[in-house]
């Protein structure tokens, strides 16, 4: 029958060190989770009922993040809850938006909860404004430059010799 030897200690080091190395890679890519804007508070939302003035809007929800005039004055308040995977770009998982509408006499009329769902989408344009003329390269930027110097070099002003409106270099 033959003895089998207990592995030692060292042994299973470098296993170990592979093991710490590959969790310690993992959990670096873990999401965080970051919120912008208001907090908002089931209780404050609630306190806010019609009739109530902007100053004691204010003092609930604290100042808007935004307000309209247009269409009815409003105060906007705005949160946004956005995720990040590793070195990834940022992606937008809730929005909150607390509409708070005006009547004339100042006071509150109507307080709307929008959400993600709600919003519209925009696309912006994110080209360049196109410009006159030819896009040139480089190489024939360069080379056309070194041949606009040769073509003034060539031709006299007022019988000048050589330098054209006394250009210096050329």
């Amino acid at each position: 029958m033959r003895k089998v030897k207990p592995a030692s200690a060292w042994a299973s080091l470098p296993l170990l060190a592979a093991l710490l190395t590959g969790a310690a890679t993992l959990s670096a890519c873990g999401a965080q989770i970051d919120r912008h804007g208001h907090v908002f508070i089931d209780v404050d939302l609630d306190q806010i009922k019609p009739g109530m003035s902007k100053k004691e809007v204010e003092t609930v929800l604290g100042s808007p993040d935004t307000t309209s005039t247009i269409g009815g004055d409003a105060f906007y308040y705005i949160s946004t809850t956005q995720k990040t995977v590793a070195f990834f770009k940022p992606y937008e998982i809730d929005r909150q938006v607390i509409a708070v509408y005006f009547d004339g006499r100042q006071t509150v009329r109507d307080v709307a909860h929008y959400g993600k769902k709600d919003g519209i989408v925009v696309n912006y344009y994110k080209g360049e404004t196109p410009a006159r003329g030819k896009d040139l390269t480089l190489l024939e930027q360069i080379f056309g430059n070194i041949a606009n110097r040769r073509k003034l070099k060539g031709s006299t002003p007022s019988g000048g010799a050589g330098n054209p409106a006394g250009i210096p270099g050329i």
